[in-house]
Protein backbone atom coordinates (compact mmCIF):
# COMPACT_ATOMS: atom_id res chain seq x y z
CA UNK A 1 0.00 0.00 0.00
CA UNK A 2 1.10 3.48 -0.28
CA UNK A 3 1.45 6.79 2.10
CA UNK A 4 -0.52 9.67 1.39
CA UNK A 5 0.38 13.04 2.81
CA UNK A 6 -2.52 16.03 2.40
CA UNK A 7 -4.77 13.35 0.02
CA UNK A 8 -1.66 13.52 -2.26
CA UNK A 9 0.20 10.40 -3.48
CA UNK A 10 3.86 10.04 -2.35
CA UNK A 11 6.50 8.59 -4.76
CA UNK A 12 10.42 8.32 -4.65
CA UNK A 13 13.26 9.90 -6.70
CA UNK A 14 16.06 8.24 -7.62
CA UNK A 15 18.40 9.73 -4.71
CA UNK A 16 15.79 8.92 -2.00
CA UNK A 17 14.21 12.07 -1.33
CA UNK A 18 10.15 12.23 -1.76
CA UNK A 19 8.16 14.20 -3.49
CA UNK A 20 4.39 14.99 -3.75
CA UNK A 21 2.17 14.82 -6.99
CA UNK A 22 -1.43 15.56 -7.35
CA UNK A 23 -3.49 12.43 -6.31
CA UNK A 24 -4.49 10.82 -9.83
CA UNK A 25 -8.15 9.66 -10.44
CA UNK A 26 -9.61 6.31 -10.75
CA UNK A 27 -9.54 6.80 -14.40
CA UNK A 28 -5.97 7.65 -15.38
CA UNK A 29 -4.68 4.79 -13.21
CA UNK A 30 -3.72 1.99 -15.61
CA UNK A 31 -4.78 -1.65 -15.35
CA UNK A 32 -3.16 -4.88 -16.09
CA UNK A 33 -3.35 -6.35 -19.50
CA UNK A 34 -5.58 -9.35 -19.08
CA UNK A 35 -6.18 -12.03 -21.79
CA UNK A 36 -9.29 -11.45 -23.68
CA UNK A 37 -11.80 -13.67 -22.74
CA UNK A 38 -13.59 -15.20 -25.10
CA UNK A 39 -18.11 -15.42 -24.36
CA UNK A 40 -19.33 -18.01 -27.09
CA UNK A 41 -23.18 -18.45 -26.53
CA UNK A 42 -24.33 -21.94 -26.30
CA UNK A 43 -27.14 -23.00 -28.01
CA UNK A 44 -29.30 -25.83 -27.10
CA UNK A 45 -28.03 -27.89 -30.58
CA UNK A 46 -24.53 -26.81 -29.48
CA UNK A 47 -25.56 -28.29 -26.11
CA UNK A 48 -26.43 -31.63 -27.65
CA UNK A 49 -23.52 -31.81 -30.28
CA UNK A 50 -21.08 -31.82 -27.50
CA UNK A 51 -22.93 -34.39 -25.35
CA UNK A 52 -22.99 -36.20 -28.69
CA UNK A 53 -19.53 -36.50 -28.91
CA UNK A 54 -18.77 -37.60 -25.39
CA UNK A 55 -21.30 -40.22 -26.23
CA UNK A 56 -19.84 -41.54 -29.35
CA UNK A 57 -16.37 -41.82 -27.47
CA UNK A 58 -17.76 -44.33 -24.78
CA UNK A 59 -20.00 -46.21 -27.24
CA UNK A 60 -17.70 -46.80 -29.95
CA UNK A 61 -15.42 -48.03 -27.50
CA UNK A 62 -18.38 -50.54 -25.93
CA UNK A 63 -19.44 -51.43 -29.14
CA UNK A 64 -16.44 -53.94 -29.98
CA UNK A 65 -14.72 -50.94 -30.37
CA UNK A 66 -16.68 -50.42 -33.61
CA UNK A 67 -15.25 -53.07 -36.11
CA UNK A 68 -18.85 -54.25 -37.12
CA UNK A 69 -21.54 -53.09 -39.85
CA UNK A 70 -24.29 -52.50 -37.72
CA UNK A 71 -22.03 -50.53 -35.20
CA UNK A 72 -20.69 -48.67 -37.97
CA UNK A 73 -24.05 -47.76 -39.34
CA UNK A 74 -25.16 -46.49 -35.66
CA UNK A 75 -21.29 -44.47 -35.64
CA UNK A 76 -22.28 -42.72 -39.24
CA UNK A 77 -25.91 -41.75 -38.06
CA UNK A 78 -24.69 -40.11 -34.67
CA UNK A 79 -22.49 -37.85 -37.18
CA UNK A 80 -25.33 -37.05 -39.03
CA UNK A 81 -27.24 -36.04 -36.54
CA UNK A 82 -24.33 -33.75 -35.16
CA UNK A 83 -24.38 -32.07 -38.63
CA UNK A 84 -27.97 -31.31 -38.28
CA UNK A 85 -27.61 -29.92 -35.45
CA UNK A 86 -24.69 -27.97 -36.37
CA UNK A 87 -26.97 -26.37 -39.23
CA UNK A 88 -29.36 -25.51 -36.45
CA UNK A 89 -26.72 -23.67 -34.10
CA UNK A 90 -26.21 -22.33 -37.31
CA UNK A 91 -29.54 -20.69 -37.79
CA UNK A 92 -29.64 -20.03 -34.10
CA UNK A 93 -26.98 -17.65 -34.17
CA UNK A 94 -27.06 -16.81 -37.61
CA UNK A 95 -23.52 -17.91 -38.68
CA UNK A 96 -22.30 -21.27 -39.34
CA UNK A 97 -19.45 -21.89 -36.83
CA UNK A 98 -16.41 -23.71 -38.75
CA UNK A 99 -12.95 -24.13 -37.28
CA UNK A 100 -9.47 -23.33 -39.27
CA UNK A 101 -7.53 -25.74 -37.82
CA UNK A 102 -5.37 -27.32 -40.53
CA UNK A 103 -5.27 -30.85 -39.26
CA UNK A 104 -8.95 -30.94 -40.93
CA UNK A 105 -6.66 -30.75 -44.35
CA UNK A 106 -5.42 -34.21 -44.41
CA UNK A 107 -8.86 -35.59 -43.55
CA UNK A 108 -10.01 -33.88 -46.67
CA UNK A 109 -7.48 -34.41 -48.75
CA UNK A 110 -7.73 -38.43 -47.90
CA UNK A 111 -11.61 -37.95 -49.34
CA UNK A 112 -10.47 -36.27 -52.44
CA UNK A 113 -7.64 -39.46 -53.00
CA UNK A 114 -10.56 -42.20 -52.36
CA UNK A 115 -12.83 -40.12 -54.61
CA UNK A 116 -9.60 -40.46 -57.24
CA UNK A 117 -9.14 -43.67 -56.92
CA UNK A 118 -12.70 -44.49 -57.87
CA UNK A 119 -12.28 -42.56 -61.20
CA UNK A 120 -12.75 -45.63 -64.20
CA UNK A 121 -9.11 -44.92 -65.00
CA UNK A 122 -7.58 -47.91 -64.26
CA UNK A 123 -6.47 -51.05 -66.89
CA UNK A 124 -8.16 -54.34 -65.18
CA UNK A 125 -9.15 -56.66 -68.00
CA UNK A 126 -12.96 -58.16 -68.43
CA UNK A 127 -12.84 -61.20 -66.36
CA UNK A 128 -15.12 -64.23 -66.27
CA UNK A 129 -16.64 -67.13 -68.39
CA UNK A 130 -19.32 -64.41 -69.91
CA UNK A 131 -16.23 -61.59 -70.05
CA UNK A 132 -17.94 -59.21 -68.29
CA UNK A 133 -16.07 -56.05 -67.59
CA UNK A 134 -14.28 -55.68 -64.31
CA UNK A 135 -14.74 -52.12 -62.36
CA UNK A 136 -11.58 -50.06 -63.68
CA UNK A 137 -11.30 -47.85 -60.97
CA UNK A 138 -7.51 -47.06 -59.72
CA UNK A 139 -8.82 -48.41 -56.85
CA UNK A 140 -8.36 -52.95 -56.42
CA UNK A 141 -11.32 -53.15 -54.18
CA UNK A 142 -13.84 -49.91 -55.08
CA UNK A 143 -16.58 -51.67 -52.51
CA UNK A 144 -13.73 -51.29 -49.52
CA UNK A 145 -12.93 -47.94 -50.85
CA UNK A 146 -16.21 -46.39 -50.93
CA UNK A 147 -16.30 -47.79 -47.00
CA UNK A 148 -13.29 -46.03 -46.03
CA UNK A 149 -14.33 -42.92 -47.53
CA UNK A 150 -17.78 -43.04 -45.34
CA UNK A 151 -15.65 -43.86 -41.99
CA UNK A 152 -13.21 -40.72 -42.77
CA UNK A 153 -15.91 -38.57 -43.69
CA UNK A 154 -17.97 -39.52 -40.06
CA UNK A 155 -14.75 -39.12 -38.24
CA UNK A 156 -13.95 -35.41 -40.09
CA UNK A 157 -17.63 -34.56 -38.86
CA UNK A 158 -16.76 -35.60 -35.16
CA UNK A 159 -13.42 -34.35 -35.41
CA UNK A 160 -14.71 -30.56 -36.72
CA UNK A 161 -16.96 -30.67 -34.15
CA UNK A 162 -14.72 -31.44 -31.04
CA UNK A 163 -12.73 -28.18 -32.63
CA UNK A 164 -15.68 -25.75 -32.90
CA UNK A 165 -17.91 -27.17 -29.67
CA UNK A 166 -15.25 -27.85 -27.30
CA UNK A 167 -14.74 -24.10 -27.07
CA UNK A 168 -14.94 -22.93 -23.17
CA UNK A 169 -12.40 -24.00 -20.36
CA UNK A 170 -15.58 -25.78 -18.29
CA UNK A 171 -16.40 -28.00 -21.65
CA UNK A 172 -12.67 -28.67 -22.13
CA UNK A 173 -12.26 -29.91 -18.46
CA UNK A 174 -15.77 -32.10 -18.84
CA UNK A 175 -14.28 -33.67 -22.27
CA UNK A 176 -11.18 -34.47 -20.36
CA UNK A 177 -12.68 -35.95 -17.55
CA UNK A 178 -15.02 -38.15 -19.46
CA UNK A 179 -12.14 -40.21 -21.50
CA UNK A 180 -9.93 -40.36 -17.83
CA UNK A 181 -13.24 -41.88 -16.10
CA UNK A 182 -14.08 -43.97 -19.00
CA UNK A 183 -11.17 -45.09 -19.47
CA UNK A 184 -10.15 -46.03 -15.62
CA UNK A 185 -13.63 -47.97 -15.62
CA UNK A 186 -12.88 -49.71 -19.18
CA UNK A 187 -9.29 -50.47 -17.46
CA UNK A 188 -11.48 -52.09 -14.63
CA UNK A 189 -13.82 -53.66 -17.16
CA UNK A 190 -10.74 -54.98 -18.88
CA UNK A 191 -9.22 -56.61 -16.05
CA UNK A 192 -11.77 -58.07 -14.37
CA UNK A 193 -12.46 -60.11 -17.63
CA UNK A 194 -9.52 -61.08 -18.46
CA UNK A 195 -9.02 -62.86 -15.06
CA UNK A 196 -13.03 -64.42 -15.25
CA UNK A 197 -13.13 -65.31 -18.90
CA UNK A 198 -10.53 -64.25 -21.00
CA UNK A 199 -11.78 -66.07 -24.01
CA UNK A 200 -14.77 -64.16 -24.35
CA UNK A 201 -15.78 -60.58 -24.69
CA UNK A 202 -18.78 -59.64 -22.49
CA UNK A 203 -18.62 -62.80 -21.32
CA UNK A 204 -20.51 -64.34 -23.83
CA UNK A 205 -19.24 -64.37 -27.49
CA UNK A 206 -16.57 -66.56 -27.54
CA UNK A 207 -13.55 -65.74 -30.44
CA UNK A 208 -12.08 -68.31 -32.34
CA UNK A 209 -9.38 -66.64 -34.80
CA UNK A 210 -8.32 -63.38 -32.25
CA UNK A 211 -7.60 -63.00 -28.79
CA UNK A 212 -10.28 -60.06 -26.90
CA UNK A 213 -9.75 -58.07 -24.07
CA UNK A 214 -12.69 -55.80 -22.46
CA UNK A 215 -15.11 -55.17 -25.23
CA UNK A 216 -12.35 -55.32 -27.91
CA UNK A 217 -12.31 -57.69 -30.90
CA UNK A 218 -8.36 -57.87 -30.86
CA UNK A 219 -6.38 -57.04 -27.31
CA UNK A 220 -3.50 -55.27 -29.48
CA UNK A 221 -6.58 -52.47 -30.17
CA UNK A 222 -7.42 -52.14 -26.19
CA UNK A 223 -3.64 -51.71 -25.38
CA UNK A 224 -3.37 -48.47 -28.00
CA UNK A 225 -6.74 -47.20 -26.35
CA UNK A 226 -5.53 -47.37 -23.03
CA UNK A 227 -2.16 -45.47 -24.22
CA UNK A 228 -4.40 -42.79 -26.01
CA UNK A 229 -6.97 -42.33 -22.01
CA UNK A 230 -3.55 -43.01 -20.47
CA UNK A 231 -1.87 -39.64 -21.49
CA UNK A 232 -4.25 -36.85 -20.06
CA UNK A 233 -3.72 -37.91 -16.18
CA UNK A 234 -0.47 -38.39 -16.80
CA UNK A 235 0.16 -35.08 -18.70
CA UNK A 236 -1.77 -33.78 -16.02
CA UNK A 237 0.83 -34.90 -13.27
CA UNK A 238 4.15 -34.57 -15.33
CA UNK A 239 2.99 -30.74 -15.78
CA UNK A 240 1.91 -30.09 -12.35
CA UNK A 241 -1.60 -29.09 -13.46
CA UNK A 242 -3.05 -30.53 -10.52
CA UNK A 243 -3.98 -29.61 -6.77
CA UNK A 244 -2.23 -31.58 -4.33
CA UNK A 245 -5.28 -33.78 -3.39
CA UNK A 246 -6.31 -34.97 -6.93
CA UNK A 247 -2.85 -36.06 -7.68
CA UNK A 248 -3.36 -39.53 -6.08
CA UNK A 249 -6.76 -40.25 -7.77
CA UNK A 250 -5.14 -39.56 -10.74
CA UNK A 251 -1.94 -41.35 -10.12
CA UNK A 252 -4.33 -44.08 -9.41
CA UNK A 253 -6.03 -44.43 -12.62
CA UNK A 254 -3.42 -44.31 -14.75
CA UNK A 255 -1.44 -46.77 -13.01
CA UNK A 256 -5.05 -49.15 -13.48
CA UNK A 257 -4.41 -47.98 -17.17
CA UNK A 258 -1.34 -48.69 -17.46
CA UNK A 259 -1.48 -52.12 -15.89
CA UNK A 260 -4.32 -53.21 -17.79
CA UNK A 261 -2.34 -52.18 -21.29
CA UNK A 262 0.65 -54.67 -19.88
CA UNK A 263 -2.12 -57.55 -19.25
CA UNK A 264 -2.89 -57.22 -22.82
CA UNK A 265 0.33 -59.03 -23.52
CA UNK A 266 0.73 -56.91 -26.38
CA UNK A 267 4.31 -56.61 -27.03
CA UNK A 268 3.56 -53.03 -28.97
CA UNK A 269 1.60 -51.72 -26.64
CA UNK A 270 4.40 -52.52 -23.69
CA UNK A 271 6.88 -50.61 -25.85
CA UNK A 272 4.46 -47.71 -26.83
CA UNK A 273 3.73 -47.52 -23.04
CA UNK A 274 7.21 -47.33 -22.16
CA UNK A 275 7.78 -44.72 -24.56
CA UNK A 276 4.99 -42.45 -23.63
CA UNK A 277 6.19 -42.02 -20.26
CA UNK A 278 10.07 -41.00 -21.70
CA UNK A 279 8.33 -38.67 -24.01
CA UNK A 280 6.35 -36.69 -21.14
CA UNK A 281 9.40 -36.65 -18.87
CA UNK A 282 11.37 -35.61 -21.95
CA UNK A 283 8.62 -33.11 -22.83
CA UNK A 284 7.92 -31.16 -19.52
CA UNK A 285 11.72 -30.88 -18.46
CA UNK A 286 11.87 -28.81 -21.42
CA UNK A 287 10.59 -25.51 -19.98
CA UNK A 288 9.81 -22.63 -22.07
CA UNK A 289 12.64 -18.99 -22.07
CA UNK A 290 10.04 -17.04 -19.42
CA UNK A 291 9.63 -20.24 -17.35
CA UNK A 292 13.30 -20.67 -17.06
CA UNK A 293 14.17 -17.46 -16.43
CA UNK A 294 12.26 -17.20 -13.19
CA UNK A 295 13.70 -20.36 -11.66
CA UNK A 296 17.71 -20.97 -10.78
CA UNK A 297 19.52 -23.46 -12.09
CA UNK A 298 18.96 -25.68 -8.37
CA UNK A 299 15.74 -24.96 -8.73
CA UNK A 300 15.28 -26.53 -12.79
CA UNK A 301 17.86 -29.82 -11.73
CA UNK A 302 15.55 -30.61 -8.97
CA UNK A 303 12.80 -30.16 -10.85
CA UNK A 304 13.92 -32.52 -13.43
CA UNK A 305 15.56 -35.19 -11.05
CA UNK A 306 11.80 -35.35 -10.21
CA UNK A 307 10.35 -35.70 -13.62
CA UNK A 308 12.80 -38.35 -13.91
CA UNK A 309 11.96 -40.17 -10.69
CA UNK A 310 8.48 -40.42 -11.53
CA UNK A 311 8.86 -41.69 -14.63
CA UNK A 312 10.87 -44.09 -13.40
CA UNK A 313 9.17 -45.11 -10.77
CA UNK A 314 5.59 -45.56 -13.03
CA UNK A 315 7.81 -48.00 -15.44
CA UNK A 316 9.04 -50.09 -12.29
CA UNK A 317 5.77 -49.98 -10.34
CA UNK A 318 3.90 -50.95 -13.85
CA UNK A 319 5.90 -54.22 -14.12
CA UNK A 320 5.69 -54.62 -10.26
CA UNK A 321 1.88 -54.58 -10.67
CA UNK A 322 1.74 -56.70 -13.21
CA UNK A 323 3.55 -59.44 -11.39
CA UNK A 324 1.65 -59.08 -8.47
CA UNK A 325 -1.34 -59.83 -10.20
CA UNK A 326 0.49 -62.71 -11.33
CA UNK A 327 1.16 -61.73 -15.10
CA UNK A 328 4.50 -63.18 -15.54
CA UNK A 329 3.15 -64.95 -18.70
CA UNK A 330 3.24 -61.97 -20.18
CA UNK A 331 6.88 -60.61 -19.41
CA UNK A 332 7.88 -63.89 -20.43
CA UNK A 333 6.13 -63.62 -23.90
CA UNK A 334 7.64 -60.79 -24.35
CA UNK A 335 10.83 -62.09 -23.78
CA UNK A 336 10.36 -65.41 -25.49
CA UNK A 337 9.73 -63.61 -28.79
CA UNK A 338 12.37 -61.55 -28.80
CA UNK A 339 14.45 -64.47 -28.52
CA UNK A 340 13.31 -66.73 -30.94
CA UNK A 341 13.58 -67.22 -34.57
CA UNK A 342 11.41 -64.55 -36.23
CA UNK A 343 10.69 -62.11 -33.05
CA UNK A 344 8.78 -59.92 -35.82
CA UNK A 345 6.12 -62.90 -35.93
CA UNK A 346 5.49 -62.69 -39.56
CA UNK A 347 5.69 -59.54 -39.83
CA UNK A 348 8.45 -58.93 -41.91
CA UNK A 349 6.95 -61.23 -44.26
CA UNK A 350 4.15 -59.03 -44.09
CA UNK A 351 6.50 -55.84 -44.82
CA UNK A 352 8.54 -57.39 -47.48
CA UNK A 353 4.87 -57.87 -49.80
CA UNK A 354 3.65 -54.36 -48.87
CA UNK A 355 7.06 -52.94 -49.94
CA UNK A 356 6.48 -54.95 -53.43
CA UNK A 357 3.23 -53.59 -53.67
CA UNK A 358 4.21 -49.77 -53.03
CA UNK A 359 7.04 -50.13 -55.37
CA UNK A 360 4.20 -51.46 -58.10
CA UNK A 361 1.89 -48.30 -57.31
CA UNK A 362 4.18 -45.11 -55.87
CA UNK A 363 2.31 -42.76 -56.88
CA UNK A 364 -1.74 -43.12 -55.86
CA UNK A 365 -1.87 -45.99 -54.05
CA UNK A 366 -3.73 -49.22 -54.85
CA UNK A 367 -6.90 -47.80 -53.08
CA UNK A 368 -7.99 -46.94 -49.73
CA UNK A 369 -8.88 -50.54 -47.87
CA UNK A 370 -8.08 -52.14 -50.96
CA UNK A 371 -4.76 -53.96 -48.82
CA UNK A 372 -6.56 -57.60 -48.30
CA UNK A 373 -7.02 -57.88 -52.42
CA UNK A 374 -3.78 -56.51 -53.51
CA UNK A 375 -1.84 -58.65 -50.80
CA UNK A 376 -2.72 -61.92 -52.75
CA UNK A 377 -1.65 -60.67 -55.94
CA UNK A 378 1.97 -60.07 -54.41
CA UNK A 379 2.53 -62.80 -51.69
CA UNK A 380 5.00 -65.15 -52.23
CA UNK A 381 3.63 -67.96 -50.02
CA UNK A 382 0.75 -68.40 -52.82
CA UNK A 383 -1.44 -67.21 -50.37
CA UNK A 384 -0.81 -68.93 -46.92
CA UNK A 385 -1.84 -66.16 -45.37
CA UNK A 386 -5.52 -63.83 -45.64
CA UNK A 387 -4.17 -60.53 -44.44
CA UNK A 388 -6.75 -58.08 -44.13
CA UNK A 389 -3.70 -55.11 -43.07
CA UNK A 390 -0.42 -54.74 -43.10
CA UNK A 391 0.32 -54.75 -39.43
CA UNK A 392 2.51 -51.39 -39.73
CA UNK A 393 0.51 -48.51 -40.94
CA UNK A 394 2.80 -46.30 -42.38
CA UNK A 395 3.59 -49.01 -45.16
CA UNK A 396 -0.54 -49.65 -45.68
CA UNK A 397 -0.47 -45.46 -45.91
CA UNK A 398 1.87 -46.06 -48.68
CA UNK A 399 0.32 -49.27 -49.98
CA UNK A 400 -3.35 -48.14 -50.12
CA UNK A 401 -2.49 -44.17 -50.78
CA UNK A 402 1.19 -43.87 -52.17
CA UNK A 403 2.94 -41.01 -51.89
CA UNK A 404 -0.06 -38.43 -52.23
CA UNK A 405 -1.48 -40.61 -49.29
CA UNK A 406 1.96 -40.33 -47.33
CA UNK A 407 2.45 -36.67 -47.99
CA UNK A 408 -1.00 -35.79 -46.29
CA UNK A 409 -0.11 -38.06 -43.27
CA UNK A 410 3.54 -36.58 -43.23
CA UNK A 411 1.57 -32.85 -43.27
CA UNK A 412 -1.21 -34.17 -40.25
CA UNK A 413 1.91 -35.65 -37.62
CA UNK A 414 4.60 -32.50 -38.38
CA UNK A 415 1.43 -30.15 -37.78
CA UNK A 416 0.26 -31.85 -34.53
CA UNK A 417 3.72 -31.88 -32.78
CA UNK A 418 3.88 -28.26 -33.94
CA UNK A 419 0.78 -26.99 -33.02
CA UNK A 420 0.93 -28.47 -29.65
CA UNK A 421 4.26 -28.08 -28.45
CA UNK A 422 3.07 -24.05 -28.88
CA UNK A 423 -0.02 -25.08 -26.47
CA UNK A 424 1.98 -26.36 -24.00
CA UNK A 425 3.29 -22.93 -23.73
CA UNK A 426 -0.07 -21.96 -22.25
CA UNK A 427 -0.25 -19.73 -19.02
CA UNK A 428 -3.44 -21.82 -18.30
CA UNK A 429 -1.82 -24.53 -16.40
CA UNK A 430 -4.99 -27.03 -16.88
CA UNK A 431 -4.54 -26.32 -20.59
CA UNK A 432 -1.15 -26.84 -20.86
CA UNK A 433 -0.98 -30.34 -19.35
CA UNK A 434 -3.75 -31.02 -21.28
CA UNK A 435 -1.89 -30.11 -24.49
CA UNK A 436 1.29 -32.16 -22.83
CA UNK A 437 -0.92 -35.45 -21.91
CA UNK A 438 -2.93 -35.58 -25.29
CA UNK A 439 0.13 -35.33 -27.44
CA UNK A 440 1.74 -37.78 -25.71
CA UNK A 441 -1.55 -40.11 -26.18
CA UNK A 442 -0.92 -39.59 -29.61
CA UNK A 443 2.77 -39.98 -29.84
CA UNK A 444 2.21 -43.99 -28.13
CA UNK A 445 -0.12 -45.17 -30.99
CA UNK A 446 2.03 -43.68 -33.65
CA UNK A 447 4.91 -45.22 -31.91
CA UNK A 448 2.46 -48.75 -31.89
CA UNK A 449 1.43 -48.28 -35.69
CA UNK A 450 4.64 -49.41 -36.61
CA UNK A 451 4.15 -52.79 -35.35
CA UNK A 452 0.21 -52.84 -35.35
CA UNK A 453 -2.44 -51.30 -37.09
CA UNK A 454 -4.70 -49.88 -33.79
CA UNK A 455 -5.70 -46.80 -35.65
CA UNK A 456 -7.88 -48.49 -38.36
CA UNK A 457 -10.12 -49.35 -35.42
CA UNK A 458 -12.76 -46.37 -35.37
CA UNK A 459 -13.26 -46.10 -31.61
CA UNK A 460 -9.24 -45.94 -31.58
CA UNK A 461 -9.19 -43.52 -34.09
CA UNK A 462 -12.16 -41.36 -33.13
CA UNK A 463 -10.09 -41.00 -30.02
CA UNK A 464 -6.91 -40.19 -31.65
CA UNK A 465 -8.47 -37.24 -33.13
CA UNK A 466 -10.54 -36.05 -30.33
CA UNK A 467 -6.87 -35.86 -28.95
CA UNK A 468 -5.27 -34.09 -31.98
CA UNK A 469 -8.24 -30.96 -31.15
CA UNK A 470 -7.34 -31.19 -27.64
CA UNK A 471 -3.61 -30.30 -28.14
CA UNK A 472 -4.26 -27.94 -30.83
CA UNK A 473 -7.48 -26.03 -30.17
CA UNK A 474 -6.93 -22.37 -29.62
CA UNK A 475 -6.94 -19.83 -26.97
CA UNK A 476 -11.12 -19.93 -26.13
CA UNK A 477 -10.41 -23.56 -23.68
CA UNK A 478 -7.95 -21.04 -21.57
CA UNK A 479 -8.60 -19.36 -18.22
CA UNK A 480 -8.45 -15.91 -18.48
CA UNK A 481 -5.29 -14.91 -16.26
CA UNK A 482 -4.34 -11.46 -14.47
CA UNK A 483 -0.60 -10.98 -14.53
CA UNK A 484 0.43 -10.32 -10.81
CA UNK A 485 0.85 -6.34 -9.42
CA UNK A 486 3.72 -5.71 -7.50
CA UNK A 487 2.77 -2.94 -5.15
CA UNK A 488 5.59 -0.63 -3.17
CA UNK A 489 5.37 0.76 0.37
CA UNK A 490 7.75 3.49 1.74
CA UNK A 491 8.93 3.99 5.08
CA UNK A 492 10.25 6.85 6.68
CA UNK A 493 13.29 6.90 5.13
CA UNK A 494 11.89 7.07 1.87
CA UNK A 495 13.44 3.90 0.85
CA UNK A 496 10.50 1.63 -1.27
CA UNK A 497 9.65 -1.72 0.10
CA UNK A 498 8.19 -4.21 -2.09
CA UNK A 499 5.66 -6.25 -1.12
CA UNK A 500 3.88 -9.16 -2.26
CA UNK A 501 -0.23 -8.70 -3.50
Amino acid sequence: MTTSISSAEVSSREDGSLETSAPKTEASIPKPAQQPVYRVPHSLASRFIFLNLCIAIVLSALAFGTVHSWALLLFSLGAFVTVVLWVIDGWSLGKLRISRNPLQIPLLGMLALGLIQLLPFGDTPATGALMVPASRALSFDPYSTRMVLVQVATLLVYFAATLVFTDSPHRLKLLVRTIIIFGFFLAIFGLTQSFVSPTRVYWVRELAQSTAFGPFINRHHFAGYMELTLGLPLGLLFAGSLDKEKRFIYLFGALLMGLALIMTNSRGGIISLVAEILFLAALTMVRRRKRRETQDNAQRIRNAALRSALALALIVGLFAGVVWLGGESVLTRFVGTVNSDDPTTGRAHFWSVTTDIIKAHPFLGTGLGAFAVVYTRYDSRNGLYRLEQAHNDYLQVLSDGGIAGAALGIFFIVMLFRMGFARRESRDEFRSGVAIGALAGCFAVLIHSFFDFTLHTTSNALLFLVLAALATMNGRVEQPTTPRRRRRTRHTSGEPIKTRP
